[in-house]
């Protein structure tokens, strides 16, 4: 027995040690040189995913007055991140990430600077449309970035699910602290100060993160055949040369409709508590519910990563999600707020390892030299789902009410759960990388 180990048995055995046991698989992967600097960056960097759309609703409302534009604006460049992430990706893949994050950053941050200008001006409302669309095309996607990067450093390490448990309980901070922030500054500070502070935030994070060229994933070209790729990135089942061709990853077909559901699910969850806390007379109280759900995805998401599986995890995909599910089937019957935050924090705890477990499905089945290509299509799933969700429950609500609100995200949920158990012989990894 190592002296490490005898030192380490006594507290385990103390309250402090019990305490600080879940955490430490955590404290070995920050061990690896240079991993707490890209991780931290990568937090800073994707904080405007969850302040961008808002600040911009926010910006465009408090000049103008016009909530309706202010949302198409928003919607827009959810729609453009939606659309060009996967290419973006598909680029950093064949390119590395810092060649194309730094030419994606000055296009994004030019375009926020002519949003806030042409909202400033007063000019014409559809010269928000232009700059807005860029904008939200542009924003890079550091989520599957960073993720790829873990995959490299932890490649065939039982920790890398703990490293993709920690980015997703990142992800649930930035949509705890993102929206307070973004509002805050927006209505007590000056309206463009949200959207100037995200794209602040982001140009830091995602100058950093570039800088951190010792972890940054060597290239690997899909054109290549996998016995000439880096040891440990070479794709099982693809040996002979030539394009690999196809989908980034096999479980796509089903992953991709999956979160595309999800995302109309989580959005209508989210426009139906703002509306039940309004009937109840206490709109303000809308935020705290909603972190509430973060908070409890959160707190599921370090208890995941802190565990050893044994369960297939396209098993455990399939049981959390539907988890998830029941416990947003719940939502439409719950009598006061008091009972909605209780049950919506419940129900949070399944989310984190839910997603966790769909990043890690791709990241096992990605094809060679395509690893954040795969991942990407995940956040552009739910952007689309974000969008289309919230173009259909705002009908909802407006005539039914936000318990049917609830129902609907409710049916998105059920829908989603029966895309990926009828599609679950598809989402089994490929068999281990060499």
């Amino acid at each position: 027995m190592t002296g490490i180990d005898d030192a380490e048995r006594p507290a385990s055995r103390s309250p402090a040690g019990l305490l600080t046991r879940p955490l430490r698989p955590y404290a070995e992967i920050f061990q690896i040189p240079g991993s707490w600097r890209f991780s931290t960056a990568a937090i800073i960097g994707r904080m405007p995913m969850s302040m961008f759309g808002l600040g911009t609703v926010l910006l465009i409302s408090a000049v103008t007055g016009k909530y309706g534009v202010a949302g198409a604006v928003a919607a827009i460049g959810s729609l453009g991140y939606a659309f060009t992430s996967p290419r973006i990706a598909r680029a950093v893949d064949s390119h590395g990430q810092r060649r194309v994050l730094i030419p994606l950053l000055t296009v994004f941050a030019v375009a926020t600077a002519l949003l806030i200008v042409t909202v400033q001006l007063r000019l014409p409302t559809w010269a928000f449309f232009v700059p807005g669309a860029i904008a939200g095309a542009t924003m890079p996607s550091l989520g599957a970035m960073v993720r790829a990067r873990w995959s490299v450093l932890l490649a065939g390490s039982p920790r890398l699910h703990t490293a993709f448990s920690f980015e997703s309980v990142a992800d649930e901070l930035c949509f705890i602290v993102g929206p307070a922030a973004v509002t805050l500054l927006a209505t007590e500070v000056f309206p463009a100060s949200g959207v100037g502070v995200a794209a602040l935030l982001c140009l830091l994070g995602t100058l950093w993160f570039a800088a951190e060229r010792g972890t940054e994933p060597a290239v690997v070209r899909p054109d290549r055949p996998p016995g000439q790729a880096a040891a440990g990135q070479a794709g099982a089942g693809q040996a002979g040369a030539g394009r690999v061709r196809g989908a980034a990853a096999p479980g796509l077909v089903v992953l991709a409709p999956v979160y595309m559901l999800l995302g109309a699910m989580f959005v209508s969850i989210d426009l139906s508590t703002v509306a039940f806390a309004q009937d109840f007379g206490h709109k303000p109280l809308a935020g705290f519910i909603l972190g509430t759900y973060a908070f409890g995805s959160a707190t599921g998401g370090i208890w995941y990563g802190s565990r050893q599986w044994r369960a297939p995890i396209e098993k455990r995909f399939a049981l959390t999600l539907v988890l998830t599910v029941l416990g947003v089937a719940t939502f439409w019957a719950q009598p006061n707020l008091i009972t909605l935050t209780c049950g919506i924090y419940l129900c949070g705890l399944a989310i984190a390892p839910t997603l966790i477990a769909g990043f890690s499905l791709l990241e096992a089945q990605a094809r060679p030299g395509r690893r954040t290509e795969a991942m990407s299509w995940l956040s552009s799933g739910i952007s689309i789902g974000v969008a289309a969700g919230a173009s259909v429950v705002g009908f909802v609500i407006d005539a039914h009410g936000p318990r049917f609100g609830y129902a609907f995200a409710a049916l998105c949920g059920a829908a989603s759960a029966a895309t990926c158990l009828a599609g679950l012989d598809r989402l089994r990894p490929a068999p281990a990388r060499a």
